[in-house]
């Protein structure tokens, strides 16, 4: 799995410390400053593509994963190509002030079936003192996806692996390894230790496994949010709720669920001795609240417009009318069976799902206005991946009828044989991190609680399949202890996808995560906690504090002191054994 690149020790084009943004923001002082050929073997760097522009007075408020700042920074575009390959990839790098410049280095990544997000990430740089970098993969353009016409296939049948080599974990390598020498020259450090940092969630903390597991010396400290892990199993998860809708044969309104995963927070709430509108413990949640208990309930929603903040979720959405109605049975029987997790049809486990509290985002329904039904929406995130992905073809969703066809067993057959093809690319599973851990690395994983596109448990099941492999001979304790001296997770009490939750708007975010993982890497401080903050709700600016894995939150004098505590039977629920492969799934 882990593979190796040349990196030339020698031969940089070494330029003179600048004085201000003005200095080292000019086309003829970058040329000067771009790695030279040769520095990595396989690529070269066109410097006749490359622009560079200063931008003054920037700000930025309101984020999820930095604070508010204004700033000034030097926009810095160019290309490089594979030798041999006549392709074009596309690095942007933002650069700070060198009286700015903290000595730090830090790339970003996307989400969904994007490798970058845009500008959206690469503020967080400039304000902790860092050269910022993103990458378009060589698709086109930074906003061309890993599905965007031409890129991944060829032609129908013709995968384009070149394509999916970049996107699982090439891309990124290479983007690193420039960004850090270009930080190095242009800041002229002469030996000077550079901090690379890696920050991104979704599909971007998939991005930073991939280079974790396999590249030892690319960053001192990685954030992996929320990671799309197990890339097989994950989008064929995003089926599962629509099957489950079909098998049981009801489609319930949008409406319907949303009253139960109301009343199940309204329940759970107070299960972490805090009565604060947010379920910080999903676990004791699994263990008293019977769901059952929904049934008869009443609901009513306002006729509404199909809206989100992930684009492409469900095929064939469409606005709404108004609902009104009570819970029936069987939509607590679709609520329950999608909170089990797939199992095939004889019982065994396939894959794990979401936290009760959590939203049922894959299993909302569409309305027909002409039948006056409501119907299966088939996920729009899980439909590309069997037929782009499987399949070969150049097309998004299942053709008419398709769909109707698919039973537990095929997502289960589909998840197997797509571990299976993309096993050394973008399932992204190799759990022995040794070598990034003899290196001094960090990891700062957290994953929402309440998260509602990638299932909590799976963050869960792939710290313990970290800690099972690279320490075998020592006790539960001993391995997390072991374990978590170089990599923290962290579950966000109430929080959904990678962003706080409108549905439990009083819960912390880690909006400083970057500051807490550098002063770990640089100062040695060890986040007991992870530092979080209410960025919105009643609460809204208040500090609270988030217990590292496999400790839980519990709160004492009327809300007022919380706790990390040791609770064996809440550490079971989130515990799987995925008994319908062969293989261990880690």
């Amino acid at each position: 799995m882990r593979t190796t690149s040349s990196l030339a020790l020698a031969s940089t084009a070494m330029v003179v410390r600048a004085a201000s943004l003005s200095d080292i923001c000019t086309t003829s002082y970058v040329s000067a400053a771009l790695p030279v050929t040769g520095f990595y073997t396989g690529i070269t760097i066109n410097p006749d593509s490359l622009t560079v522009n200063a931008v003054a007075n920037t700000t930025v408020t309101g984020q999820d994963f930095f604070p508010d700042a204004t700033f000034d920074y030097c926009n810095v575009t160019f290309t490089y190509s594979h030798d041999g390959l006549n392709d074009s990839v596309t690095n942007n790098f933002w650069l700070p002030a060198p009286s700015k410049f903290q000595n730090r280095y830090l790339s970003t990544g996307g989400g969904g079936l994007a490798i970058n997000s845009g500008d959206n990430s690469l503020p967080a740089g400039i304000i902790y003192g860092a050269v910022a970098g993103k990458t378009d993969g060589g698709f086109g353009g930074f906003g061309n996806n890993l599905d965007a016409e031409g890129v991944m296939i060829l032609a129908n049948g013709t995968l384009n692996w070149h394509a999916v080599k970049m996107f699982g974990y090439q891309a990124h390598k290479e983007m690193s390894a420039i960004g850090k020498q270009l930080a190095k020259n242009v800041f002229s450090m002469n030996g000077t230790k550079l901090y690379a940092y890696y920050q991104a969630c979704s599909e971007g903390g998939r991005e930073g496994w991939s280079q974790v597991q396999r590249f030892a010396d690319e960053w001192d400290g990685a954030i992996t949010g929320a990671p799309a892990l197990r890339f097989a199993h994950q989008q064929v998860q995003h089926l599962y709720s629509g099957v489950v809708e079909k098998t049981i044969g009801y489609s319930p309104p949008p409406c319907e669920l949303e009253k139960i995963v109301n009343a199940t927070i309204a329940f759970c709430d107070p299960l972490d001795g805090k009565t604060d509108g947010v379920v910080a413990r999903t676990d004791l949640c699994k263990l008293q609240f019977n769901i059952n208990s929904t049934i008869g309930l009443p609901y009513y929603c306002a006729a509404s417009s199909p809206s989100g903040p992930f684009g492409k979720r469900q095929v064939g959405a469409a606005s709404t009318p108004a609902q009104n109605g009570n819970v029936t049975a069987q939509g607590v029987a679709v609520a329950s069976k999608i909170i089990d997790g797939l199992k095939d049809s004889t019982g065994k486990r396939a894959y794990l799902s979401y936290q009760p509290a959590a939203s049922f985002e894959d299993a909302t329904t569409s309305y027909n206005s002409a039948t006056g039904e409501w119907e299966v929406a088939v996920s729009g995130l899980g439909s590309e991946f069997p037929v782009r992905f499987l399949e070969e073809l150049d097309a998004d969703n299942f053709e008419a009828g398709q769909f109707a066809n698919v039973t537990y067993d095929t997502l289960r057959d589909w998840m197997f044989y797509g571990w299976q093809k993309f096993e050394e690319t973008l399932q992204t599973t190799w759990p022995d991190i040794t070598p990034f851990q003899q290196a001094g690395g960090k990891v700062l994983h957290f994953h929402g609680e309440s998260d509602n596109s990638i299932p909590t448990a799976s963050s869960v099941h792939w710290y313990e399949s970290v800690r099972s492999i690279m320490y075998p001979d020592l006790s539960f304790n001993e391995s997390t202890t072991a374990l978590n001296d170089w990599y923290r997770l962290f579950l966000v009490p109430g929080a959904a996808h990678c962003q706080p939750n409108s549905l439990q708007p009083n819960g912390p975010w880690p909006q400083t995560s970057l500051a807490v993982l550098i002063d770990w890497v640089e100062n040695g401080n060890s986040p007991e906690t992870l530092n979080a903050t209410v960025l919105q709700g009643d609460f809204k600016g208040q500090e609270q504090d988030i217990c590292s894995w496999p400790l839980r939150p519990m709160w004492s004098g009327n809300g007022t002191s919380m706790a990390c505590e040791y609770d064996q039977a809440s550490i079971d629920t989130w515990m799987y054994d995925f008994d319908a492969f062969k293989l261990p799934v880690y």
